[in-house]
């Protein structure tokens, strides 16, 4: 993963886990990116994503594709099982 991890949140009162996450692109621009675990598909799924103050909707294919070389679930479940360590979380089985 070529972002630097800047802050993490992880929101478990929601029926799924929600995770917001602040990262430092290699060239200096902030993502910021809320996601969530859906039980039912067993996959993260990205709910908005904004870079540098410009919302992208929850579109975020554009920078995994371009930037890291791997598809939007490899991307988000990397930073969802660190973010999980920090906090000791695990999913429901």
């Amino acid at each position: 993963m070529l972002a630097k991890i800047k802050g993490v949140k992880l929101l478990t009162e929601y029926k799924n886990p929600n995770y917001k996450v602040k990262l430092e692109c290699e060239d200096g621009s902030v993502l910021l990116i809320r996601f969530d675990y859906t039980y039912a598909t067993k996959s993260y799924m990205p709910l908005e994503v904004y870079h540098n103050g410009v919302s992208k909707g929850a579109k975020l294919a554009w920078y995994t594709r371009e930037f890291e070389k791997m598809t939007v679930s490899e991307f988000l479940d990397k930073i969802a099982t660190k973010i999980n360590k920090k906090y000791n979380f695990e999913l429901k089985k």
